[in-house]
């Protein structure tokens, strides 16, 4: 009851970040009332430490590369380009906004698409002048791809980066698991954010409204590198999927490149357009130290009882075949991050899955390893406190004058993200037993 109580109390102050303490602050109180109440000891840091450092360092270094990019006018230039494509037809823009939103979160990540392309997307909605349902339905359909979509490289979701890390999953076998499933995920959410929306996509829009994509490049250097450095990137981190080099370093490496040719420190620094200070500024410090601090907090919620009595359940359903294995799974991941928040859920997940093992088959444990990352990257649509991803999208929202209520969300989410999060985890159990087996999962 203490270590659960420490939980909610730290979770509560994440959420609320009174006074302007930050998640990271907020989180790390927790850890370290959980480490004065003996609910974890100073052994269990470099425990945590282990697991969640690699991905940490990896989300700073991905959010930085957007946040350059995003200065350079990369993701404006090709939201201008997308509602181009369009031809002045609503109804076929708003299936390639939620593409252009599924591309950006398999290379981005999904904060970087939820919070980079919203901004964007709304600007260029109020240049076409829709109506507030029009661009509300446009404004939901870029918050629920960016997490939807998020599956398809461990790269995608911070989720994806923690739960490979931990059972040691390759870059490319994730990859090859999770690519194809991705696709299944993004038609099903095509499919039903057309359905829900369909009376509120306007049928035309005047094109000549809109700026050519060119004239939002503000700095064309890094936006002509930007192409081969992430070529390059995802280059090297297949090659050396099996070698266990730490994904941060390339993440990290990618990040420098950018940096350096923004700042232009070589060959002078003058023609500067991107301020880095400015980007350094805005990257995501906090989420290094809410990492070491709500993981450690639900490590001790873990121990104390939740991983046994998550295990048990998974034991349970893990003898009923791979259709209710997966699908239970990904579902009780799902709920648990809806109510939890997606990043201690995972942990928890993770830790249950693990100690589920000897009990079920081998299949059956690794189609938990995916469903639990699914779970955990759906489920968060369920609540607006799922993810942080989530309430920052909502903050930005509400900043720029369209405030999206608790209630409103919720319900929109229940309705979204149930059929899709459903077929996603049908198209896992259907689509892994088809794979070769792998030395690792």
């Amino acid at each position: 009851m203490l270590a659960l109580l420490i939980f909610v109390v730290t979770l509560v102050f994440v959420i609320w970040q009174p006074r302007g303490l930050g998640i990271g602050w907020s989180a790390l109180a927790g850890a370290c009332v959980a480490l004065m109440a003996g609910v974890v000891g100073w052994g269990d840091v470099a425990i945590v430490w282990d697991i969640v450092w690699d991905a940490t360092f990896t989300f700073v270094a991905l959010i930085i590369i957007s946040l350059v990019l995003d200065d350079a006018g990369f993701f404006a230039w090709a939201a201008l380009h997308i509602a181009r494509w369009g031809k002045g037809s609503g109804r076929r823009l708003f299936p390639l906004i939620i593409i252009l939103g599924a591309i950006i979160s398999a290379f981005f990540a999904n904060d970087g698409a939820a919070l980079l392309l919203t901004p964007i997307m709304l600007a260029i909605l109020l240049r076409l002048k829709f109506s507030e349902k029009s661009a509300l339905a446009f404004i939901i359909a870029t918050g629920f791809v960016a997490d939807s979509t998020s599956l398809p490289l461990v790269i995608s979701n911070l989720v994806n980066i923690v739960s490979a890390n931990y059972f040691g999953v390759s870059f490319s076998r994730y990859a090859l698991v999770m690519g194809p499933v991705n696709i299944v995920s993004l038609l099903a959410t095509l499919l039903v954010l057309w359905l829900y929306f369909r009376r509120d996509i306007p049928r035309n829009y005047p094109l000549e409204r809109l700026e050519e994509p060119a004239h939002a490049i503000r700095d064309r250097q890094v936006f002509y590198a930007a192409f081969p450095i992430i070529v390059v990137l995802l280059i090297a981190l297949f090659v050396t999927a099996h070698l266990g080099i730490p994904i941060c370093l390339f993440m990290g490496a990618a990040a420098l490149a950018l940096m350096a040719i923004a700042g232009r420190w070589f060959g002078g620094r003058k023609n500067r357009v991107i301020s880095l200070s400015h980007v350094l500024k805005n990257a995501p410090w906090q989420i290094v130290l809410f990492s070491i601090g709500m993981y450690l907090v639900v490590y001790g919620l873990g121990q104390a009882w939740l991983t046994a009595d998550a295990a048990d359940f998974l034991a349970i359903i893990g003898h009923q075949g791979i259709y209710v294995a997966t699908i239970g799974s990904g579902f009780a991941a799902a709920i648990l991050a809806s109510v939890m928040n997606n990043l201690p859920a995972t942990l928890i997940g993770a830790l249950a899955v693990d100690h589920v093992g000897g009990h079920v088959s081998p299949v059956i444990q690794q189609l938990m390893i995916y469903a639990n990352v699914i779970g955990n990257d759906l489920g968060p649509k369920f609540t607006p406190i799922g993810s942080l991803a989530t309430l920052l999208w909502l903050h930005v929202l509400a900043g720029k004058g369209h405030k999206i209520t608790w209630g409103q969300y919720m319900k929109v989410g229940v309705i979204i993200t149930t059929p899709v999060l459903f077929l996603t985890l049908l198209a896992l159990a259907l689509w892994y037993p088809l794979l070769p087996p792998a030395i690792v999962p």
